[in-house]
């Protein structure tokens, strides 16, 4: 049986506007998932929208609509943007669905029953906002939340109480035994320090507004929003009814999160599931933020940059190779559009761009078009075999590690290699050389093997320009259909086959 991997994005909030964060986030996990595809896992990539909650109950009843109208207006701006950044979600999962209510309902059963949920006081400082409570002593100065700077009010109500403080010693334990459950390293450590200084039970539901889950034997108790939105994990896979589906891919491989909502994926999230006797994730990954000139994103700054401005302005996969190639993935990075035209002109046209036309020219010019032999039996790479597998076992290594910016500079380094191949080779003179076609041949079929497995090795980050190589290549097929255990023993390409005259991968861009 294919073996399954199951990556997530969070689920966004649709009292907000897509944005370069959610973009990044999502290509992030479309790149992963891709490359596991080629890997022949049977990939299960899930993205949607987290829908209930206080936020966008005011923000509907402001905009003269019901909450669900609201939320099905901003839906599509996500599912519209997913589309034009070419993210080949298996799922698009919405908290308003059925399947989903279902699925928070026997999630909670299960809490209950297992004797973790209690009924009590709630009485703390609350920032709306953030849909968070806040102590007195993690207070930021004048009573503003610590997490978005704004102001709290005082609030107590009746709620349910998650037993949280029974899983402290069990959460612990097993970020002990497991360093690897949360990275990078650094945020492992935070959430390690934070647990360590000890767990508080829970509040998990309101009183206090109506939009969103009741609970099940208590409907004046609507859940509280990060135990209903966690929740989409394990619904999108079955949970409770596809015993099938949810075994084939929970526990999730990886979370993929911003660095903001680190603590209720790594603290409130396997503590529910040890409670309901589930399995937790094995990974989650929280990703840093991205500034803009050196600004911090705000809107009221007017500086949110609009991913789909972005790609009419330079394209869908100059974008996705500049978010991942730029900054490592974790660290903190910043936007800028000439950090972004100077990977276009630099990284993409100069570079991939231009070797991949240079040798499609020559296969034109020298060989009528066609591939030639090359006249070294089934060795294919040639001289560049060496770093073709490096450049496989280098993708491979870094991918599992979701080190995108070093697996796209494994791949360079193969770039480079075939532009240095060819500067040596020069088969422009060899052309000219007596006796030189068989040693010119050599040359152009070992060249065109390479640009074969830099098509392959691209597909996840920049697919539909490597569609486009494999199509100017001749090559039958897509590149979603290739395998990279099949790929790692190819030779060259069959001989004879009919190259296309190629046109720009990526025009340079005029600052």
């Amino acid at each position: 049986m294919t073996k399954g991997f199951y990556v997530t994005t969070p689920i966004y909030y649709v009292n907000d506007v897509p944005h370069i964060g959610h973009a990044y986030t999502t290509i992030a996990a479309d790149t992963l998932a891709r490359y596991k595809r080629l890997r022949g896992y049977d990939c299960f990539f899930l993205t949607g929208t987290d829908e209930h909650g206080q936020k966008v109950e005011k923000a509907a009843r402001e905009a003269g609509q019901t909450p669900l109208a609201l939320a099905d207006r901003v839906v599509e701006r996500f599912k519209g943007l997913w589309e034009t950044l070419h993210i080949s979600a298996d799922d698009f999962i919405r908290t308003t669905e059925a399947r989903h209510h279902e699925a928070v309902s026997a999630l909670f059963h299960r809490v209950w029953e297992k004797g973790d949920i209690y009924l009590g006081d709630y009485e703390d400082w609350y920032c709306t906002p953030c849909e968070t409570f806040w102590t007195e002593t993690q207070l930021a100065g004048g009573n503003t939340c610590p997490d978005c700077g704004r102001p709290t009010e005082r609030l107590k109500e009746k709620s349910y109480f998650f037993r949280m403080s029974n899983y402290q010693d069990a959460l612990l334990r097993y970020l002990e035994e497991h360093p690897d459950f949360i990275q990078p390293a650094s945020r492992y450590n935070e959430i390690l320090s934070f647990v360590r200084g000890g767990l508080r039970d829970l509040s998990i539901s309101r009183t206090t507004f109506r939009w969103g889950i009741p609970v099940p034997h208590d409907p004046d108790h609507v859940i509280y929003v990060w135990f209903d939105a966690l929740t989409n994990y394990i619904t999108a896979v079955g949970f409770p009814g596809d015993e099938e589906k949810f075994g084939r891919y929970w526990p999730a491989d990886c979370h993929i999160i911003g660095k903001d909502i680190l603590r209720f994926h790594a603290v409130y999230w396997p503590t529910f599931l040890m409670s309901a006797g589930l399995p937790i994730p094995h990974k989650i990954f929280a990703h840093g933020w991205w500034t803009v000139e050196g600004q911090k994103m705000s809107k009221s700054l007017g500086n949110v940059v609009d991913p789909n401005q972005l790609v009419n302005e330079y394209g869908v996969d100059p974008i996705r190779y500049f978010l991942l190639r730029e900054i490592p993935f974790g660290a903190d990075g910043d936007f800028s559009r000439s950090a972004l035209i100077h990977r276009i002109n630099g990284d993409l046209a100069n570079n991939v761009g231009n070797v991949f036309s240079r040798t499609l020219t020559m296969v034109n010019k020298y060989c009528s078009g066609r591939v030639p032999p090359s006249h070294d039996g089934a060795q294919g790479g040639g001289p560049l075999a060496g770093q073709i597998a490096e450049a496989f076992g280098q993708v491979e290594l870094h991918m599992n590690l979701l080190a995108f910016h070093l697996a796209l500079s494994a791949i360079w380094d193969l770039v480079d290699a075939l532009n240095k191949y060819l500067d040596v080779t020069a088969p422009w003179h060899l052309a000219k050389k007596e006796g030189g076609k068989e040693e010119l041949e050599g040359v152009l079929s070992h060249s065109l093997a390479a640009l074969r497995v830099v098509a392959v090795l691209l597909y996840p980050f920049c697919p539909s320009t490597a569609q486009r190589m494999w199509e100017m290549l001749g090559l039958p097929g897509t590149v979603e259909e290739q395998r990279i255990e099949e790929a790692r023993s190819w030779g060259a390409l069959p001989e004879g086959l009919a190259i296309v005259r190629p046109t720009p991968l990526f025009p340079r861009i005029e600052a």
